[in-house]
């Protein structure tokens, strides 16, 4: 599924915005468990790394293109060292201070309008790349939806995805698959006429 360049900053805004909801839901809750060893702040500060890498790749201008699709981009970030990720987690948790909620809410405020004078071809550095803003872009949007949705799981409440979200990143989910060779088991478990294979993981 191709989306517009307004479409992806649609789908990226109301990712943004339900991460900020949810993540003012936490109050007091932020020691508790929030996804394997991380608790809510680094589970929050991991979820905020979606925002403010997007303002930090936007100052870093690529000469070409290295990766050619948000599909491509999850694959090539597949090598990248658990162990730093999860640290970096808790350092971004850590970053977000004495109210988390407040640094959420001002750090979507300062990102979501950058997009507004960029029309998606701008050439960005990444972590495995060198990629185009429209091809990137999705992959942050995708990081808000995952994460926001565990973020409800830690929290015990419903995750309502905004639905521009979650088609973008279901679409995600399904290139993933097809370039897998993981369309089979994800077809059959999500009709319901088996269930997902131990450890299943389109990532």
């Amino acid at each position: 599924m191709e989306l517009t360049w307004d479409e992806q900053c649609r789908a990226f805004t109301d990712a943004a915005l339900w991460f900020e909801r949810i993540s003012g839901l936490a109050r007091e809750q932020w020691e508790k468990p929030g996804l394997g060893e991380w608790d809510i702040r680094a589970l929050v500060g991991h979820t905020s790394r979606a925002l403010l890498t997007v303002e930090t790749y936007l100052e870093q201008p690529a000469t070409s293109i290295e990766v050619t699709s948000s599909a491509e981009y999850f694959r090539a970030a597949r090598t990248a060292d658990a162990a730093a990720v999860a640290a970096r987690g808790h350092e971004a948790g850590r970053a977000l201070g004495s109210d988390p909620a407040a640094s959420v809410a001002e750090l979507t405020a300062r990102v979501i309008p950058l997009l507004e004078s960029r029309d998606g071809t701008e050439l960005i550095t990444t972590i495995v790349g060198g990629m185009q803003l429209c091809d990137y872009l999705p992959t942050r949007t995708f990081e808000l939806t995952v994460h926001t949705t565990d973020l409800c799981v830690a929290l015990g409440v419903i995750a309502e995805v905004p639905d521009s979200a979650a088609a973008q990143a279901l679409a995600i989910v399904s290139d993933l698959a097809i370039s897998g060779g993981l369309a089979g088991p994800l077809l059959l478990a999500a009709t319901g006429r088996a269930s997902y294979p131990a450890g299943f993981s389109v990532l």
